[in-house]
């Protein structure tokens, strides 16, 4: 069982994360989380998409694609943490990510179907993990993590970029 992780069991910069996560079962709140975030982009046009709030923020497009990175990694780390591999894991830079990316030459239905597919593969990995990996304890950029705290990370995540897009581009759109 996915257990709220203490905050020992994360570096401090992921709290922000984790404590927008609601106390409720976290694989609900993560099928919720993906329906919500496929009606907020669902409703976003290609040329909305491309908007930013400001010259220096990413576009639309690239907060998606970088939510998308984001999860990949932290799925990549939730499943090699949790079957106990102990190699440290290296971090990543997400500006370059998404500059490498081009994610702004890519319809959005498409970033879109790439977050949905991505999502429903954390699920399953997610779903089939077993109980005692949950306190499994790794190395991820140099900062030791737990299983279930790379869980409620991906979940704070994605709420933290939902409410970003929500507050910050399309308020003043």
């Amino acid at each position: 069982m996915i257990q709220r992780p203490t905050e020992n069991e994360y570096p401090a910069y992921y709290q922000p994360y984790v404590s927008l996560v609601p106390d409720t079962d976290l694989v609900q709140l993560l099928n919720e989380n993906l329906q919500e975030t496929v009606q907020l982009f669902e409703s976003i046009s290609e040329i909305e998409g491309l908007f930013r709030y400001a010259p220096t923020k990413w576009s639309i497009k690239e907060v998606l694609g970088h939510m998308t990175d984001t999860e990949r990694i932290m799925s990549y780390r939730l499943m090699r943490i949790g079957r106990g591999d102990q190699t440290s894991l290296s971090g990543f830079n997400e500006n370059d990510y998404v500059v490498s990316s081009q994610i702004n030459q890519l319809p959005i239905r498409d970033i879109l179907d790439d977050f949905i597919a991505t999502r429903k593969a954390t699920l399953t990995l997610i779903h089939n993990m077993p109980t005692d990996a949950w306190a499994k304890v790794g190395v991820a950029n140099v900062a030791e993590i737990t299983t279930q705290a790379i869980a409620y990370i991906i979940a704070g995540h994605a709420i933290h970029h939902r409410t970003i897009i929500t507050e910050r581009y399309l308020s003043i759109m």
